[in-house]
């Protein structure tokens, strides 16, 4: 067959692994001039390795990417140090990064019959497997009820109006939350030489296999062909397709795929996500002694988290630089998707200061912001009706987008799960079609 992948990030990649790997011929068209995604990173001229553009990590549990690195045999660069995790608390950060730790903070903060309940919660949600019983309550009303309003509103509350702020933080349901609780772990992973080393080493065996990666090559259309197949339409080329995978937004699929029903365009045009806004600092020396900290919004801060990837990542890598990221969820209309890096960067600082009183703005060497409309998917009650399907009503039309691996969260392990599952799909579709 002769395929068309929309995206370069790793759902695209992945498939087009598997579909080369079977003798397919694939091409891969990616907006941008690099493959990875939001999982894409940057390097300056005097680093060693690139960071991501938007933090990301891997777990212990994330069976699709990492046995997706042992079949290539790359195992031995999966990095699983362990980085110390903060949270705040009236003014004050308390290390958190096991369980150790984090009794003694409960143990300050908390009564007994708290730590008891938030206990007997985290156990219960971490070896029960029925998530759908969840997804008819929103997370706030279900952990209030079984926690409590003390630890609901110094724990989860922060967690949910961060991800999704004041607007949608009452709206995400249970089952979003109970896959964070059951699938995670503390240790927290990478690979060596950053994600895009990694994304790159894909790109790399997919081309050996015979794929075809176009960078810089944005898709403006989708459309049935006459005689049968697709055809995709790019700034510079029309091509016919057997079939066509594609992995963008829910919004860019219903825009570029005019021939889709419109039931099925309009489920993708109700999905709702989170934009991310992220900055990232160069510094002449460490500002903390933790990781990642995180910020509950009362507290005043001018981001959502601060996380210093040099108190995870040696700074030789990068050159004796101290990374520190500033990022946050947000709504695409809000004003931090308009502003400049330098006007941005004068909101942050005085947030910055907050961590280090020492802090002054001559420790900056550079800083680059990232930002994307398209980072964290908004899971409502019973969101599972929502999500439509990775066969698309068009025949030899694919999607899949971090919106449907619900009710799992957004990230690489499962981007590749699903590209290596529609790949699949294509195939046993083919097959069938040709039995």
């Amino acid at each position: 067959m002769n395929i068309a992948i929309i995206g370069a990030g790793p759902a695209g990649l992945a498939a087009a692994y598997d579909l080369t790997k079977a003798n397919h011929r694939v091409t891969i068209f990616e907006a941008v001039p690099q493959v990875g995604g939001l999982a894409a990173g940057f390097k300056a001229p005097h680093w060693q390795w690139s960071v991501e553009k938007f933090y990301h990590h891997w777990f212990q549990s994330d069976k699709a990417i990492l046995g997706l690195i042992d079949e290539l045999g790359w195992s031995d660069q999966v990095l699983f140090p362990r980085p110390i995790t903060a949270l705040y608390h009236k003014g004050k950060f308390y290390p958190s990064d096991s369980y150790l730790t984090a009794l003694k903070f409960f143990t300050l903060h908390y009564l007994p019959w708290d730590m008891v309940r938030f206990g007997l919660v985290g156990t219960y949600l971490r070896n029960t497997q029925d998530w759908k019983r969840f997804e008819k309550y929103t997370a706030a009303e279900w952990m209030e009820r079984w926690c409590g309003s003390r630890i609901y509103e110094g724990i989860w509350k922060p967690l949910l109006v961060g991800k999704f702020g004041e607007e949608y933080a009452k709206q995400v349901n249970m089952a979003w939350l109970w896959a964070r609780l059951h699938s995670r772990t503390t240790r927290l992973g990478t690979f060596a030489g950053g994600f895009q080393a990694f994304m790159d080493k894909l790109a790399d065996v997919v081309k050996k296999q015979g794929g075809e990666i176009r960078l810089h090559c944005a898709v403006n259309g989708i459309k049935k062909n006459p005689n049968g197949g697709l055809t995709v339409e790019s700034a510079s080329t029309t091509e016919p397709f057997d079939a066509v995978i594609s992995t963008s937004s829910p919004a860019l699929m219903a825009q570029i795929t005019p021939d889709l029903p419109a039931e099925y365009a309009d489920k993708l045009r109700a999905l709702k996500s989170m934009g991310a806004v992220v900055m990232v600092l160069a510094l002449d020396r460490q500002l903390t002694k933790f990781y990642w900290h995180n910020l509950p919004k009362e507290a005043g801060f001018p981001f959502l988290s601060l996380v210093e990837h040099t108190n995870y990542m040696k700074p030789e890598y990068y050159g004796g630089d101290h990374l520190v990221y500033c990022g946050d969820y947000l709504d695409p209309s809000h004003e931090y998707f308009r502003l400049s890096k330098e006007e941005l960067l004068e909101r942050f600082l005085p947030g910055i200061k907050r961590f280090n009183p020492d802090f002054d703005r001559s420790w900056v060497k550079d800083y680059w912001l990232f930002k994307a409309n398209y980072a964290q998917p908004i899971p409502p009650v019973n969101h599972s009706r929502n999500i439509p399907p990775l066969r698309t009503p068009v025949k030899g039309l694919y999607f899949a987008s971090m919106s449907q691996v619900y009710p799992w969260d957004r990230g690489t392990n499962f981007a590749v799960e699903i590209g290596r599952n529609v790949a699949r799909m294509v195939m046993d579709d083919a097959r069938n079609s040709a039995a």
